[in-house]
């Protein structure tokens, strides 16, 4: 059966794509769930409606998300954070807990305004002692960025 998705599904395709499915598949799940619906003619047109809306907003976001890496990737990020007794506080001390991605993106908003969702910045593991730190953001698909951070004792 040829269906114009509503949505994107993984593993079938995206917004305004028309596909072909098997028709139990489409009855069963994606019309009821209004994922999908019939492909008529006029429906065609709006799948192409659809999908021409989709490019102009993502073509949109695209551009916002290289504005916000022009600004973040000269820019370091300082983040304070409490250390562990003992050694002291030098380079590499041990923190207590970690800074997660939640705090980084709390200190990119209070020191640059920029609002960043936290599950946008990805930290390969959770910081755990003061120095220089890597940290990558991805606000878009094609738009993947570094952000330094600076991480200093409390």
């Amino acid at each position: 059966m040829r269906v114009i998705l509503r949505s994107d599904l993984q593993s079938v395709g995206t917004k305004g794509e028309v596909v072909e499915v098997a028709d139990g598949y489409a009855r069963n799940y994606l019309l009821p769930r209004g994922l999908a619906m019939k492909a008529t003619k006029g429906a065609e047109a709006q799948g192409d409606a659809m999908r021409r809306a989709r490019s102009v907003k993502d073509a949109a976001a695209r551009s916002a998300a290289e504005e916000i890496a022009k600004t973040l990737v000269p820019t370091t990020i300082h983040v304070t954070a409490k250390t562990g007794g003992g050694s002291g506080a030098g380079e590499g001390a041990r923190l207590f807990g970690s800074v997660t991605s939640t705090e980084l993106a709390e200190a990119i908003k209070t020191q640059t305004g920029i609002d960043i969702d936290r599950r946008a910045i990805h930290l390969d593991e959770p910081i755990r002692t003061t120095g220089s730190h890597q940290a990558t953001a991805r606000l878009h698909p094609d738009v993947q960025f570094p952000i330094s951070v600076e991480v200093a004792s409390a």
